[in-house]
């Protein structure tokens, strides 16, 4: 029997490259998407020639605390237990801090980091009953070095190392690995979208002057969700090309 990830994000540049790369190494998907977001969905999963076996779409809204209750523990009472949980989803509204708006701060904070408690809690007691499970944090270069124009972003993605480290010590004797992954600049569409100028500007910056291919931060995905990762928690991976060092 295929053993089952839940991937929130799942349809976005670096989340479509994890649900394709946990697919090919054998895993059974239940790729999130935004409950208002059910066609494009739906769409995204035939442009990728998905089948139901491999990959099954959920809607769930990450900031909604009572939603994703009821729904994850349905899903719960359906498959029985879930082995991997990668949380991905993730925005950004970025400015400076003294333009910056409640509304901007609230709206990423709760995206970024309070979705954590919203989605992994639901499901870490099965976890840790049924042991020998993964759960795998995608933060961000930026949490661990800072960025201008992005204090909401940089604190969510912080905060959610030091959810990965927390969570970690709590699951460790269960056989639960908690761990984090942060990508530097990812060539995703959106980032490619960037102006030339200004993109080679980013790359010039990083010492293998180039973007990540998303596909390398799922490769780390692949590899922490492994049997071959039984022995690593609490850590965070940098995938950045050697932009920040620690």
């Amino acid at each position: 029997m295929k053993k089952v990830a839940l991937v929130t994000g799942a349809k976005g540049g670096i989340g479509s490259s994890i649900t394709q790369a946990l697919v090919d190494a054998g895993f059974r998907v239940i790729a999130t998407h935004h409950p208002k977001s059910e066609q494009s969905a739906k769409e995204w999963i035939k442009e990728n020639n998905y089948s139901a076996e491999s990959v099954q779409l959920l809607p769930l809204d990450v900031v909604d605390t009572a939603f994703c209750k009821e729904s994850l523990t349905a899903l719960l009472e359906q498959e029985g237990h879930i082995d991997v949980l990668v949380n991905n989803a993730g925005i950004t509204k970025d400015t400076t801090f003294k333009r910056m708006t409640a509304e901007q701060w609230n709206d990423v904070i709760n995206t970024n980091l309070n979705s954590l408690f919203n989605v992994t809690q639901p499901l870490f007691d099965s976890m840790c009953q049924h042991g020998n499970a993964r759960i795998i944090n995608i933060t961000s270069v930026n949490g661990l070095k800072g960025q201008f124009g992005q204090t909401n972003y940089s604190a969510a993605k912080a905060g959610m190392i030091g959810f990965t480290k927390a969570l970690a010590a709590e699951g460790a004797r269960s056989g639960v690995t908690v761990n984090a992954i942060a990508p530097g600049y990812t060539g995703t569409a959106m980032v490619e979208a960037i102006k030339p100028e200004v993109l080679e500007s980013i790359k010039a910056e990083i010492p293998m002057k180039r973007l990540a291919q998303p596909q390398e931060v799922a490769a780390a995905v692949v590899f922490l969700a492994s049997d071959a990762a039984a022995y690593i928690t609490g850590e965070t991976l940098s995938v950045n090309g050697g932009l920040y060092m620690h």
